[in-house]
């Protein structure tokens, strides 16, 4: 989320035209086109932050500016020569960084929270203990993950959260 992304679709030599479509898993399809006999692009229902990356004659590479969860899905570029029709495809996976908090609950344990996190972050503690993460699943395909960390003892412990998107790892005593 909010980054930029880049699509690659191998140049061919004597390309005759060029078609990203785009499959959203939520919303409309949309399509860039390129037709070479006449040195025209073309667009059909995509949004300003999905473009041609460069001049689509000398590469159709595609971009996408500021990454949003609304843009993952399929991807296809087709390359038109004289030998026939290329296909390459990708799937956008959108990941969204939780947000993290830990703190102290009513009984003085230590709570570690990984809020709206896409997909869902690993809680786990340096000193183990019983705890089992509850995991809420969001409308949005995000998930909050919970661990509460049970101890018999005043000690500083550490919650450790990995996330494709983010490590992190913060101490604290209740």
């Amino acid at each position: 989320v909010g980054n930029s992304s880049l699509l690659i679709c191998p140049p061919k030599p004597n390309t005759t035209m060029v078609t990203w479509k785009i499959s959203p898993k939520v919303g409309g399809r949309c399509s860039l086109g390129y037709r070479a006999d006449q040195n025209k692009t073309d667009r059909t229902n995509c949004s300003d932050s999905i473009n041609w990356k460069f001049r689509p004659d000398r590469d159709p590479t595609l971009e996408i500016r500021q990454v949003e969860r609304a843009h993952e899905g399929s991807y296809t570029c087709e390359v038109v020569v004289a030998d026939g029709n290329f296909h390459i495809t990708y799937y956008l996976t959108v990941l969204v960084p939780p947000r993290l908090t830990l703190s102290c609950d009513d009984q003085g344990n230590p709570v570690c929270e990984a809020a709206a996190g896409k997909p869902a972050a690993q809680i786990s503690w340096v000193l183990e203990n019983n705890s089992t993460p509850k995991e809420e699943d969001h409308d949005n395909g995000t998930v909050t993950v919970l661990s509460k960390f049970t101890a018999y003892s005043t000690n500083e412990t550490t919650c450790i959260v990995s996330h494709p998107a983010v490590n992190w790892s913060k101490s604290i005593a209740c």
